[in-house]
């Protein structure tokens, strides 16, 4: 199928730092560890991690491990070791700071899976850096949680927002948790561990100065790592913000609205489209809340798995749109027509394909995401601010849609299975900071939406906002965004990203009625 490649762009998941301890040089956050003394970090050169597919980009690496504290409270107690791959610059020697990138998810891995656009591979004149992030595929704790995964395939056969569905989720979460949690100290995977992993990493490579590469939860994790170890940052860059000050459950509804105005919009700038489906915006919010009540029911073949049972009701309508829908915007509006004449198969073939992959089961973290969502996002909201910013977003949903955030359904009640305690209330702290930054988003990011690049910049007192028309979540995989994104960090001051101004959504399809 030809969406199956630009469904492997998107970072479904989402949504995301001295001395020789690994303190920073500047003022400790309140919200980082009270770390105890202990020798620097080590990193041991060795060869790189076993992936579970090939990743070109290694070739020629040098890699090895970096060996860090679990828990930084805790004097003499165990460590772990953290995947490193450094990419050589085309250049020799390097003639510019080397670059760090953070992935998101959080969970995903960014030695299995490099943020990065092949067609711009940034190393010209600079080291690359890959490390897996602590609970990550290639850290020695690893934290998959392939009950999850496998919840996941069989939901697109369930009523999405269902207290069954739910039920069965959170069976999932506590099964892993279950599993991890007698040997795994799980609190110790967070965003400050993180951050300071990071430190402990540039001074493991003796590296006095570097840029970084943020993407969605990884954008997360950098502004609090900003916080900690700004002197050390030439430049940074995010793409697709997710700001810890606000992420919880109710910040995803602001994304999925702005990315769902923005795409209406389009069509309705596009004749062709105008004139063929005059009526979209208002088919789209009538079919949430009709599925809602009258689920349809269909089969449909998935390469790889067969035929698959999915339902489609409302919940999986809003949801399919978030993620899958977004990255494929061409079919967006004679999905929703096809479905408005009673044929789901479209809408359900995406679906299906996006959340049945048996290549996935196991590769995301699910352990670390749950450990990060529990710690630093859900216990900042209450039930009643996340419906307020539900109802502003979608006014006319049904209740039973409102209840549950996008992308992150039963969060509030797998985290209480996941059982892990609430962060110090700075980790929500605003970033503010004076090094060059770029604030990159996607005008159909339904995940991180433009919303949240301006919300950090007017804090970012050097930051250049660009929004590249019609990119979805993942602006680095667009030529576009790749071209800003290289020449940002070859100029942090005025970086050139005219390409936004000439680039356009892609043409919508026009086709027949269906079935």
């Amino acid at each position: 199928m030809r969406y199956g490649n630009q469904l492997a762009v998107y970072a479904f998941a989402l949504l995301l730092v001295g001395t020789a301890c690994g303190t920073p040089n500047t003022p400790p956050d309140a919200g980082a560890p009270s770390t105890v003394a202990a020798p620097p970090a080590e990193f041991l050169d060795g060869p790189c991690a076993t992936t579970p597919h090939p990743v070109p980009i290694l070739g020629g690496a040098r890699c090895g491990e970096l060996v860090v504290p679990v828990n930084r409270t805790e004097p003499d107690g165990a460590t772990l070791r953290l995947a490193v791959a450094v990419i050589p610059s085309q250049i020799q020697p390097p003639t510019s700071d080397p670059l760090v990138f953070l992935m998101g998810g959080p969970g995903q891995d960014a030695i299995a899976d490099p943020p990065i656009n092949p067609d711009y591979p940034l190393n010209r004149s600079r080291d690359l850096i890959l490390m897996g992030q602590r609970g990550n595929l290639t850290s020695s704790t690893p934290m998959a949680c392939p009950e999850i995964d496998r919840f996941y395939a069989r939901r697109v056969g369930l009523p999405y927002n269902a207290p069954s569905t739910g039920a069965e989720y959170v069976t999932a979460v506590r099964e892993c948790h279950d599993r991890l949690a007698p040997t795994t100290d799980l609190s110790a995977f967070n965003s400050t561990e993180s951050t300071y992993d990071l430190i402990d990493l540039r001074k493991a490579l003796g590296i006095a100065k570097w840029n970084v590469f943020s993407h969605s939860y990884g954008t997360d994790l950098a502004l609090i790592y900003l916080r900690h170890d700004a002197d050390a940052i030439a430049s940074i860059a995010f793409d697709g913000v997710t700001p810890p000050s606000v992420a919880a459950l109710g910040w995803t509804w602001a994304s999925a609205e702005e990315a769902f105005d923005n795409m209406i919009e389009a069509c309705a700038s596009q004749p062709a489209c105008a004139q063929r489906y005059p009526d979209l915006e208002a088919t789209f919010l009538r079919l949430v809340g009709d599925l809602e009540a009258n689920p349809l029911t269909t089969t449909v073949d998935v390469p790889g798995v067969g035929p698959t049972t999915v339902v489609v009701d409302g919940g999986m309508l809003l949801n399919w749109f978030v993620p899958v829908a977004t990255h494929l915007p061409a079919d967006f509006p004679a999905a929703i027509d096809e479905l408005a004449h009673g044929n789901p198969d479209l809408v359900a073939s995406q679906w299906a394909a996006a959340w049945t992959n048996p290549d996935k089961v196991g590769f995301l973290a699910w352990g670390l995401t749950l450990s990060i969502w529990c710690r630093e996002w859900v216990p900042f909201e209450t039930v009643e601010d996340q419906l307020a910013a539900a109802r502003a977003a979608f006014p006319k949903f049904p209740d039973s849609v409102l209840a549950q955030a996008p992308q992150l359904p039963f969060l509030r009640e797998g985290c209480a299975a996941w059982n892990v305690p609430k962060a110090p209330d700075s980790i929500r702290d605003t970033t503010t900071s004076d090094v060059p930054t770029l604030v990159l988003s996607g005008s159909y990011d339904g995940q991180t939406g433009a919303v949240w690049g301006d919300y950090i910049a007017k804090n970012l007192s050097r930051s250049t906002v660009v929004v590249v028309a019609g990119a979805a979540h993942g602006v680095y995989a667009e030529p576009c965004g790749a071209e800003i994104i290289a020449s940002f960090f070859d100029n942090p001051g005025n970086p050139d990203a005219s390409c936004a101004d000439t680039t356009r959504p892609p043409a919508y399809d026009i086709r027949p009625p269906g079935p």
